[in-house]
């Protein structure tokens, strides 16, 4: 496997950090990969590995605000500049793959601007798989909290309003640990801009999922308390594609590909994605 890394210029502006992952042959699909909210690309190396070794090439990038990107951590000026980010990343991804199949794989927050971004872009892909994908979440406010939240982003759009808890990332204490003490992970509060311009886009996502008809792939862990399993239930149920798959894991937490029964969790996506690839549906 080979490794490379880079910078490009996203919205606004931004100078953004990506990264690839390569097959030492010639790669068979490329997997573009959204990572979620306060985290990195950096936490799927292992998982890029795996596609690797199944022939896949995996490009990702930090998301404006995260990881070795421009940006203010927890703070959000506007959803779409996420996509404008990942489009001009993609032309550059195609112009590097010229021809070869894509799927878009987005996790968390990622699967939130994975949805948004199909909507107007899901000609582009084979398919998409999304993980513990926030289209809807336990922590959403009610109508007052939203709207009070709306106001400040008016007002004070940098006030923090909203903390993740690392136990809710996995199951295993070292992946909390290694989480907890990663210097790229950004642990402080989500600020009110930021809250805002997510529940916008997870609404955009529940009025518009029916315009969704590429193959879909939504695995959950069921006891995620990050983004709400119900959500996922919600997706698979309300999108358009005839080819549409939903895995919910009993026990597991927000980062199914981070829990203890992550092999199972890899193989069940690689195995998704090789049928898609080789053009049939399975089951």
């Amino acid at each position: 496997m080979q490794h490379q890394e880079g910078k490009l210029e996203g919205a606004a502006g931004h100078s953004v950090y990506y990264q690839y992952w390569l097959p030492d042959q010639e790669p068979r699909a490329v997997i573009l990969l959204v990572h979620g909210a306060g985290e990195h690309s950096g936490r799927y190396a292992a998982v890029a590995e795996r596609f690797c070794a199944s022939g896949y090439a995996v490009a990702a990038l930090d998301h404006i605000g995260h990881g070795r990107s421009d940006g203010e951590y927890g703070h959000m000026a506007s959803f779409d500049d996420h996509l404008e980010t990942l489009e001009r990343f993609r032309q550059q991804v195609i112009a590097r793959f010229p021809g070869l199949p894509m799927i878009l794989f987005g996790h968390s927050m990622g699967g939130l601007i994975s949805s948004c971004y199909l909507l107007r872009h899901q000609q582009d892909f084979v398919a998409c798989a999304l993980s513990g994908p926030a289209i809807m979440s336990d922590l959403e406010p009610g109508f007052l909290q939203l709207a009070i939240i709306r106001l400040l982003s008016l007002i004070a759009p940098r006030l923090g309003v909203l903390q993740l808890d690392a136990a809710g990332v996995s199951r295993d204490p070292a992946v909390v640990k290694a989480y907890t003490e990663d210097p790229l992970v950004n642990h402080g509060k989500m600020s009110a801009g930021f809250v805002s311009e997510l529940f916008k886009a997870m609404n955009e996502v529940q009025q518009r999922a029916g315009e969704i008809h590429l193959p879909l792939l939504i695995m959950h862990g069921e006891q995620d308390s990050m983004a709400s399993p119900a959500g996922a239930q919600f997706l698979f149920e309300t999108v358009g594609s005839a080819d549409k798959q939903l895995k919910l894991y009993p026990q597991l937490y927000h980062e199914i590909l981070n829990e203890p029964e992550r092999e199972q969790v890899i193989a069940d996506l690689l195995a998704w994605c090789d049928q898609r690839v080789q053009g049939g549906s399975g089951d």
